[in-house]
């Protein structure tokens, strides 16, 4: 019944921290909405960020930067992804390592965002 993920949120410490981050690191794009809400945008998914002790309405019960944990899918060799990383002072904490994707086998690498949270680059060229 349901057929792709929209946008997921993540809770954190500082919006123009994880926008550098995720622009820089990932090449995700900056994007802005609603009443100056912003957001990360990658292929047709986005990720909204709430700033932790910002009033938002409607967000999770116990909204805590650094409790994130998500995958995401490479578009180019994980190895010229894992350099990219590397290049930009973060630490791969774990990989490359093999594990179960939504549908097979990936190659992944591990590491932190600003907040703490974990981040895994994949592809599925295992």
């Amino acid at each position: 019944m349901i057929d792709r993920l929209d946008h997921l949120v993540l809770t954190v410490a500082s919006i123009d921290a994880s926008i550098a981050f995720y622009v820089e690191v990932l090449g995700m794009a900056e994007i802005s909405f609603g009443d100056g809400r912003k957001a990360l945008s990658f292929g047709r998914q986005k990720i909204n960020l709430h700033e932790v002790g910002r009033d938002m309405k409607l967000v999770a019960l116990r909204p805590t930067a650094g409790s994130g944990d998500l995958c995401l899918i490479a578009a180019g060799p994980l190895a010229d992804m894992q350099a990219h990383v590397e290049s930009r002072g973060v630490a791969i904490e774990v990989g490359p390592v093999v594990r179960s994707g939504a549908t097979g086998p990936i190659r992944s690498i591990y590491f932190r965002d600003p907040d703490g949270n974990l981040v895994e680059v994949s592809t599925y060229d295992v």
